[in-house]
């Protein structure tokens, strides 16, 4: 089988990737990963009255950066060279299950809820993959902890992609102190590697393009299927992001990179807390046919100054299709004064090197 670096080589003689120094340090790291994984044979099942062992499986990767530097592919190149029962998922959607499995359990009478969604996940894959892992809530922190010394103790090997070091993880949360344990073990039960390229390939791409296109017509929508293609290859599946017990729902999502039209974000009734769950977990928002507002879209044209306002604070990068450039986008009713700010950072979220982390 071929390794890593014949994989990473072949993409680049095949144009489908651009060499990359930093990249390539961290080829050594994955391949181990790969060769330790596929090294270790499937677990003997066990009797039915019978408790396993904990298992000292191979160690992990934790591979951080800044946004946009490669994590992601280099992650899915390591994924896609391991054929074990093996899971990929964005670590927002991968906890998003694990509450809801665990409340499926609670729900039948089981008092340590934790223990059937490890032994599940245990008893299906030896290899998960988990990309931008973050932790921002005192739930979460406190259920991974458990979570992962369970899957490490069953063997399972993870991988997972961040734009924090794990000594920042969590960092300034409630309670942090009861969190610290799970730092430390990330840390004994994978190696910690920092992609520190100073290319963010994501801005590079944008760089001098177009990302804001009006009037929204069909070669509008063409361009910004165009671009949904380069950056995501045209993926469709959904994230759900769980907020104050409601669902929040991005109709196609891939490694930060979330597309959604105006009315999924804005026709609804959404708030500020649910743009700034959104800004959590997407760097770049495709979003599609803003249109004209006035007095009989009042409520939606409010939501949309909030998002713009959160998206902005947040530094995500907005590619939209739109019914008219920003300053005619809102012209009359209530609010258009206010409106102008919103057109304004809209034009400045155009700008060539906005955004750059």
């Amino acid at each position: 089988m071929a390794t890593i670096q014949d994989e990473y080589d072949g993409r680049i003689a095949a144009g489908t990737l651009q060499d990359d120094p930093i990249q390539r340090q961290a080829l050594p790291a994955l391949e181990q990963v790969r060769k330790a994984v596929l090294a270790v044979p499937p677990a003997p099942k066990r009797g039915l009255f019978r408790k396993a062992a904990p298992v000292v499986g191979p160690k992990g990767l934790y591979l951080w950066g800044g946004v946009g530097r490669g994590k992601s592919m280099l992650m899915d190149l390591l994924y896609d060279q391991i054929e074990v029962p093996k899971q990929r998922s964005h670590f927002h959607a991968f906890m998003q299950w694990v509450h809801a499995t665990i409340a499926d359990a609670r729900a039948k009478g089981v008092d340590d809820a934790i223990a059937p969604v490890a032994a599940d996940l245990a008893s299906r894959v030896r290899f998960l993959a988990f990309d931008e892992m973050q932790i921002s809530d005192i739930t979460d922190a406190m259920i991974v902890g458990r979570l992962f010394e369970a899957l490490f103790s069953a063997g399972v090997v993870v991988v997972t992609t961040s734009n924090r070091v794990p000594d920042d993880l969590y960092k300034d949360g409630l309670n942090r102190q009861l969190f610290l344990p799970f730092i430390d073990q990330l840390k004994d039960r994978m190696d910690v590697h920092e992609l520190a390229s100073e290319t963010d390939y994501r801005q590079t791409f944008l760089s001098g393009s177009p990302v804001y296109f009006s009037p929204n017509d069909a070669e509008a929508r063409a361009k910004i299927d165009a671009v949904w293609a380069e950056l995501t290859g045209n993926a469709n599946d959904p994230l759900t992001v769980r907020v104050k017990g409601r669902d929040v729902v991005l109709p196609a999502f891939s490694n930060g990179v979330a597309r959604a039209k105006f009315h999924d974000l804005c026709g609804l009734p959404l708030g500020a807390a649910d743009y700034l769950a959104i800004a959590e977990v997407v760097r770049v928002l495709v979003l599609e046919d803003i249109p004209q507002l006035s007095r009989s879209n009042f409520n939606e044209a409010k939501r949309f100054v909030t998002l713009v306002d959160t998206l902005y604070e947040a530094q995500v990068r907005l590619i939209a299709t739109a019914a008219s450039a920003p300053e005619m986008l809102y012209l009359e009713g209530e609010g258009v004064f206010e409106f102008e700010r919103t057109a304004s950072r809209l034009r400045e979220m155009q700008g060539e090197d906005w955004g750059r982390a």
